[in-house]
């Protein structure tokens, strides 16, 4: 009989202290021992806040792809995050990604193909993820927490192919701040019908309706589309070209 992988638990002690072992205890590229470790780690982490601002604000109109970095080449959705960067890459979108394999590469790819701005802000991670090659700029961060920060003030568009955990995190990081108005309205866009219409129903029966957790107004931060050219046609919608003198 087929026995599922279980992620395993680990016992608690009263010493235990995550902001000890897990925040401030030196990533591989840092030293290994001392109490200098934890100074660096801080140091550390204000680089990467430094590194990706500056390298953000070279970029004044952007669309952030998300979505599974296991998604293959060949699947539908890769071939369409493609397409949709491709086209927004034309009219002066820097197209930015996570920067790992799947929908962040297709982005990345579609941006490269076109000769537009690709950028990837990775994470360094155990498995799965490492710097795709179709970026023109990019940045590898050590901490979640802090591209993150990077990924969601990244941007003026977002689009979120089906994806893991990490998507969902994103999408609700971006609906939250929008629904507290902690950053203004702005195009957030769910690609793919058949993985997101269920979760578009259950915010509705559950969320909505059945515990009033939510607004009705909060269903409409985002928009679910199906194809390159609803989503393309969606987001031109709401950007003025004349304001920056960008492309028409």
């Amino acid at each position: 009989m087929f026995e599922k992988k279980k992620h395993k638990i680990k016992k608690i002690t009263p010493d235990d202290s995550r902001v000890e072992k897990e925040l401030l205890c030196p990533p591989s590229s840092l030293a290994k021992n001392g109490d200098a470790t934890q100074s660096w780690r801080i140091f550390r982490i204000m680089s990467e806040f430094v590194q990706g601002f500056e390298l953000l604000r070279e970029h004044s109109l952007a669309a952030t792809f998300w979505g599974s970095a296991r998604t293959n080449p060949d699947d539908r959705y890769y071939k369409e995050a493609e397409a949709l960067a491709a086209k927004l890459a034309k009219k002066d979108f820097s197209i930015i990604s996570g920067g790992g394999p799947g929908i962040m590469e297709a982005s990345n790819v579609g941006a490269f193909k076109v000769g537009g701005k690709s950028v990837g802000l990775n994470i360094l991670l155990p498995f799965e993820q490492k710097l795709n090659p179709y970026t023109t700029q990019s940045l590898n961060f050590d901490f979640f927490f802090s591209r993150k920060v990077m990924l969601t003030f990244a941007s003026e568009v977002y689009v979120y192919f089906p994806g893991g955990f990490g998507t969902l995190d994103e999408l609700f990081e971006i609906v939250t701040l929008i629904q507290t108005k902690k950053i203004e309205p702005i195009p957030v866009l769910l690609y793919g019908k058949e993985y997101w219409q269920p979760f578009v129903e259950l915010f509705e029966k559950q969320l909505l309706h059945k515990f009033g957790t939510i607004s009705e107004e909060d269903m409409s931060i985002f928009k679910m589309v199906d194809t390159v050219d609803e989503a393309y046609d969606y987001i031109m919608k709401h950007v003025d070209f004349k304001a920056n003198n960008l492309q028409i």
